[in-house]
């Protein structure tokens, strides 16, 4: 398969680099333009470590158009755990890919010695600066503008408010007048992506390298101290003419254990990432035990009906075990998913990572299946034939059943009384109709109603 990053539309989207010092408000500034809460905000510094592209309608000058806009790290950041070099590494390929940077200031604490370092590297750069001064909120902040003009960079010097919203509109203006238009498509709704995928584990599990990998570039910042990745990150890429979104989550973590408010965002964000993907990579390191955060992990999962692949990261270091004596251990560890695909790669060496992309795919087009009631029925009696839902003193009776919707496939079963049937029916009838609909690896739901409350209706 060919690949390439690619943007959300037909075109190249203008692409919009949001870069400064720590804590100027960078990520508030890309939540508005998107008109979403994408970014974590917090007053820490250096929060944001990876480039948080996102597509945004901005209303400009030139009519209403899509860009990418780019979140990017704190420059001169002091992080916590010695990835300063590798965030300003992202930061320089976000500057280096973009038509337009956006160049932030805190209007409260004036020029500082990191603003003069930035604007220092700023000068060198040939695609055009705007010298955004942020934190604007009320007309006296606007007093202490021109101030920044001793900075020597950009090509216009806007007073804003990424909290507020106070002087956007012609922040957008300006982003109009500098970046027309390349051709239609720019004033289109964005191409939906073919399939978005979330790669969620425990910290350290290889999640960020997987990114990396199945993109072809260093998207995501790698490296062996837990926790590297903080936020959840959306990244498109392109197979064979399709759009494809995979999003790399923060490690969970026992609530007991988290260090900040950061932590906490990040592992919120990363069970809300399992609720709006459409296939979920769960992704473990092979030479670890399954912790019960892993199962809870996948329980959460379960509970969402999403379709889930079971990822043995880190496969090339276990050189004494067995894939069988794996696969035992995990259908051990997690009977409720023994559905699920069991895949091994090693994200780090590229193996085995096409071939789970083609399987989510083929998960992804299978919990769409529409089944007719006729092969439904057919399946459910046979079920019902083969161990019958009568339980001693009650006349349990299943009438039939029908597909309401898909993805997940979800049958309601009339029955007469359904608080008759207990959990160990509905839990054989599910694998029977699973399995008899070939729809193996796929989770299905089941909803029980009485035909009584039915005809009620």
């Amino acid at each position: 398969m060919n690949s390439r990053a690619t943007q959300p539309d037909d075109v190249t989207l203008r692409r919009i680099a949001i870069v400064g010092r720590p804590n100027v408000g960078k990520s508030t500034l890309l939540n508005r333009m998107v008109g979403s809460r994408v970014a974590i905000v917090e007053p820490t510094a250096g929060v944001t470590r990876d480039r948080v592209a996102v597509p945004g309608r901005l209303s400009t000058s030139m009519g209403e158009r899509w860009f990418e806009i780019v979140d990017t790290g704190g420059i001169g950041v002091v992080d916590r755990d010695d990835l300063g070099m590798e965030v300003e590494a992202q930061v320089g390929a976000a500057v280096n890919s973009a038509d337009l940077i956006l160049f932030l200031v805190d209007v409260k604490d004036g020029v500082t010695p990191l603003d003069m370092e930035v604007a220092r590297r700023l000068r060198g750069v040939a695609t055009p600066v705007l010298l955004c001064v942020n934190k604007c909120e009320g007309r006296g902040a606007s007093w202490g503008i021109d101030e920044f003009r001793r900075l020597g960079v950009g090509v216009d010097v806007l007073g804003i408010s990424g909290q507020n919203g106070d002087g956007v509109r012609d922040l957008y203006d300006r982003i109009g007048e500098l970046l027309p238009p390349l051709a239609l498509p720019e004033l289109e709704v964005p191409t939906t992506p073919h399939m978005k995928l979330a790669v969620v584990g425990c910290r350290n599990a290889g999640k960020s390298t997987f990114v990396n990998a199945l993109c072809q570039e260093q998207r995501m910042i790698t490296s062996e101290i837990p926790g590297t990745t903080r936020d959840s990150v959306d990244v498109r890429f392109e197979r064979d003419g399709k759009t494809f979104v995979v999003i790399d989550t923060a490690g969970v973590r026992k609530k007991q254990k988290m260090a900040d408010a950061i932590e906490f965002f990040s592992d919120a964000r990363s069970h809300r990432t399992v609720r709006r993907a459409d296939v979920v990579l769960h992704m473990f390191d092979v030479s670890q035990e399954l912790s019960n955060l892993d199962k809870a992990l996948s329980r959460y999962v379960i509970d969402h009906y999403k379709p889930l692949i079971l990822c043995a990261n880190k496969w090339d270091l276990v050189s004494d075990m067995e894939r069988q004596e794996f696969v035992d251990y995990i259908r051990g560890e997690l009977p409720q998913l023994d559905y699920a695909p069991i895949r091994f790669l090693s994200a780090r060496e590229g193996m085995g990572v096409e071939a789970i992309l083609k399987l989510a795919e083929e998960l992804f087009e299978r919990s769409h299946v529409r089944v007719s009631t006729g092969a439904l029925n057919k399946a459910l009696k046979r079920a019902n034939e083969e161990r019958s839902p009568t339980r001693t003193g009650a006349n349990v009776r299943i009438y039939y059943a029908t597909q309401t919707t898909s993805a997940p496939p979800t049958f309601t079963v009339f029955v007469n009384d359904k608080r008759f049937l207990n959990k160990h029916y509905v839990r054989y009838l599910t694998k029977r109709l699973r399995d008899e609909l070939d729809l193996g690896e796929v989770p299905i739901r089941l909803e029980l109603r009485d035909k009584l409350e039915n005809a009620a209706e």
